[in-house]
């Protein structure tokens, strides 16, 4: 039986930006400006969590 995948902490931000950014885009009728910045965004912060960590 193989073990489930881990996710790197980048890839958490970035599920969870892109999240955030359809949510937004969604609610603001406006999903091709808010997707590329909620990835951008969880991209950002996951490079962020990454450079703290160490």
């Amino acid at each position: 039986m193989e073990t489930p995948k881990k996710f790197k902490l980048n890839e958490k931000f970035l599920a969870i930006g892109l999240v955030a950014g359809v949510v937004v885009g969604v609610i603001t009728k406006n999903i091709g400006v808010w997707l590329p910045v909620g990835i951008a965004i969880g991209v950002g912060l996951g490079i962020l969590q990454d450079e703290n960590s160490k």
